[in-house]
């Protein structure tokens, strides 16, 4: 099997153990992800830019220092050779961080690569270039107007969602193994339902931000994208820790960095869930999701002997709140642009900043007081359960291009609701691993939907436990889609 054929199918952790083997090398892996890349790229619309030179060095350095030292510690990094791409808004050295904006390329390029950027190639991954999204990351769709919509694998006629559309999209394409995205109000979980792949938001604060453009400072998370639980654990392991010296914002630090010691969840994947308490998300969760979210949380939680119903106190509340919060903060952070540059902004984000540049501070307060009452709402609930399942998106991917569409009798703007369910739970920092369901809507068979399996703050080892549980039963996985039915 040529290294090209087996990258569509190995995930990232065969990969390395592919190079650390012998069987393949990091060059051949790059080579043939660069490939894939150049074959499909033209119909997926993943990529912003492709760091071809420095991949190909990189590639080239880790099998040098491998044949050099076939038994040294080169061979334990966990993601040798394995190739990786960022959703832009990542900073990679020497190029600009557009954050799917026109505005961000007329600044300077990055001087220096992410902090996460370097923690995945500090455990032997290679990055491979930039990601598409939606612009400023506010979004559920990318339909980017600067960059063209990123088309689903599965069906290049549907939307891949958003804002990390190009990281769901170019794994779910079998171009990279793992890429890294973020979620603010869903926009990691809701391209993991919509692409078929597995998806992982940390605990707020989790994952240091350094070296990343921002959206909602007190909302942003940064995490993976995998088509394996194991990849999803494996990136989520290395990229841990506290900052080296951190400091203020000002300096450069992250503010929101909890600083906490490294928790590896890779050795408990096996555990399995027996013990665990298992409860199913209704009312709100319920109300705003079609027939086929709901059938496929329905499969998760009888996978799981999950039978009790549960409903989040305060969550439209915890919403609204969360809306609030965001437009309040994402207009203040582009006030000045939209007073010189209001006509380069995508208009529909240029109107939602300019309205919460005009919120008044103390519904904006209010806002932060009924957040706060939600976290402790749910908190109390966990204290009666491990694990909690919802669905990820209300429905499958709709066409590019859709305006609304219906829930329950009721017609919903698209591009603000595909997050219904998604914002509720990222508004108060909890861990949550999407997973991909198949074959839940019989009129779609071919388009996967996520579900939501969520934990409490700082639990992200029982919610990849459970993922894992679930992917070796064989009922969630995520296969490579064929970017075919244009």
């Amino acid at each position: 099997m040529s290294a090209t054929d087996e990258l569509f199918t190995m995930d990232g952790a065969a990969m390395a153990e592919a190079v650390r083997s012998g069987r393949l090398s990091a060059t051949a892996l790059v080579q043939a992800s660069l490939a894939r890349i150049a074959a499909t790229d033209g119909q997926v619309n993943a990529f912003t830019d492709v760091v071809r030179e420095r991949a190909l060095k990189r590639a080239a350095e880790l099998d040098a220092q491998l044949a050099a030292a076939p038994s040294g510690p080169l061979r334990e990094r966990p993601l040798l050779g394995v190739p990786f791409a960022v959703k832009n808004l990542f900073d990679i050295a020497g190029i600009r961080t557009l954050a799917g904006s026109k505005i961000e390329r007329d600044s300077a390029p990055a001087t220096a690569d992410g902090v996460l950027v370097q923690r995945m190639e500090a455990a032997g991954a290679v990055l491979v270039g930039g990601l598409n999204m939606d612009e400023y990351a506010y979004g559920f769709t990318t339909e980017n107007s600067h960059e063209g919509p990123v088309r689903n694998p599965h069906d290049l006629s549907r939307i891949a969602g958003g804002s990390s559309g190009g990281s769901g999209a170019a794994v779910a394409a079998g171009q990279v193994a793992i890429t890294l995205g973020s979620d603010t109000n869903g926009s990691i979980r809701v391209p993991s339902s919509l692409c078929g792949i597995f998806g992982l938001k940390p605990t707020f604060g989790r994952l240091p931000r350094t070296g990343s453009f921002p959206f909602i400072s007190s909302l942003d998370h940064l995490g993976p994208f995998a088509r394996s639980a194991r990849d999803l654990a494996l990136s989520y392991d290395a990229m841990q820790g506290p900052e080296a010296g951190a400091g203020t914002a000002a300096e450069g630090y992250d503010p929101g960095a909890a600083q906490g010691a490294i928790e590896p969840t890779v050795a408990q994947l096996g555990l399995g869930t027996q013990g665990l308490r298992i409860g199913v998300l209704g009312g709100y969760f319920e109300r705003n999701a079609q027939s086929a979210a709901l059938a496929a949380v329905h499969r998760v939680a009888e996978a799981l002997s999950a039978v009790e119903r549960v409903e989040l106190p305060l969550v439209e509340a915890g919403r609204a709140a969360a809306f609030l919060i965001t437009n309040a903060e994402a207009g203040a952070l582009h006030l000045a642009n939209l007073r010189r540059r209001p006509n380069d902004f995508e208009p529909l984000s240029r109107d939602r900043f300019l309205a919460g540049a005009m919120l008044p501070a103390a519904w904006v307060a209010r806002a932060q007081r009924v957040r706060r009452a939600y976290a402790e709402a749910v908190a109390r609930v966990f204290e009666h359960f491990d694990i909690l399942l919802a669905p990820a998106t209300p429905c499958a991917a709709t066409p590019i291009g859709t305006e609304s569409f219906e829930i329950n009798g009721r017609r919903l703007p698209l591009r603000p609701s595909m997050g219904l369910l998604t914002q509720p739970i990222s508004c108060i920092g909890l861990p949550v691993c999407a997973v991909p369901v198949w074959g839940a809507d019989p009129r779609l068979p071919g388009l996967p939907i996520g579900v939501q399996v969520i934990g409490a703050p700082w639990r992200e080892d029982l919610v990849l436990r459970v993922a894992a549980s679930l992917e070796a039963a064989g009922v969630v996985r995520a296969p490579v889609g064929p970017c075919t039915f244009f």
